[in-house]
């Protein structure tokens, strides 16, 4: 049980995510086990793992939810991607909860390396705004979805900075519908991750419930900020992108010794 600075800490937590999330959109998400583990102090780095991907799951709802009425999800493809994602997403976490925490840890910097690289290297593309679920893509979109599910179970992620360009990648829609398309994903992966997580005990509830109510008020001052920054946001995501490479260096550091 935790102590109620650490729950009042994870609440603080969670209003950073959600700040960062409506600010430079994908990515701040996987701030979330690093700040559990090092800002609230949790211990296990499962629990972190487990809490953290249903507090994404309930970021990835609410954004999910504006570009749902904004037209901009294209339901079909989406759904398909995220059909295939869950059976990753399951045996993903599986394999997680069986994978020693400190080597975990270790793997998990590196894909905060991996994702601030691949924010710095980000660019639009115009794709078919019409596209459809077909013969065509179909298998495509449940191979990518496969794999990208079973990437987020691993590490507890939502996976967004995967399923954007697997989406891309199978059907060809425009970047603005993959991101949005991509929630779908994002929300049933990090559900089925703590579900299977919960089973084994490994989801602090409470500070679940913080993190999450903390997150929805950052993104709505993040998201606030951004429409009076549009015009600097893409210096704002390639600073977010060196703040991840500064994470995942100090979490080598600490994870290093312990291994």
């Amino acid at each position: 049980m935790l102590e109620p600075i650490q729950y009042a800490l994870g609440g603080g937590s969670g209003a950073l995510v959600g700040f960062v999330l409506g600010l430079v959109g994908g990515g701040g998400s996987i701030l979330a086990v690093p700040l559990l583990l090092y800002i609230v102090g949790v211990r296990d780095p499962h629990v972190a793992i487990g809490t953290s991907a249903l507090a994404v799951a309930a970021n990835a709802a609410m954004g999910l939810a504006n570009h749902a009425r904004h037209g901009k999800v294209k339901w079909r493809c989406a759904l398909i991607f995220a059909t295939a994602g869950i059976a990753g997403a399951f045996a993903g976490s599986s394999a997680g909860k069986a994978f020693d925490g400190h080597w975990l840890l270790f793997l998990f910097a590196l894909v905060m390396i991996l994702v601030g690289i691949l924010m710095l290297r980000r660019r639009g593309t115009a794709g078919d705004p019409d596209v459809r679920l077909g013969r065509e893509n179909a298998p495509k979109l449940l191979g990518y979805g496969l794999g990208a599910g079973a990437f987020s179970g691993f590490f507890g992620i939502g996976g967004g900075f995967l399923i954007v360009p697997g989406l891309v990648a199978a059907t060809g829609m425009p970047m603005i519908n993959a991101i949005g398309s991509s929630l779908v994903g994002v929300t049933a992966f990090g559900l089925t991750t703590s579900f299977n997580y919960a089973l084994s005990g490994l989801v602090d509830w409470l500070l679940a419930g913080a993190f999450i109510a903390g997150g929805l008020l950052g993104s709505i001052a993040g998201a606030k900020l951004a429409r009076h920054l549009a015009d600097k946001r893409g210096a704002l995501t390639n600073l977010f992108a060196i703040g991840l490479f500064a994470v995942a260096g100090y979490m080598i550091w600490k994870t290093a010794a312990a291994l």
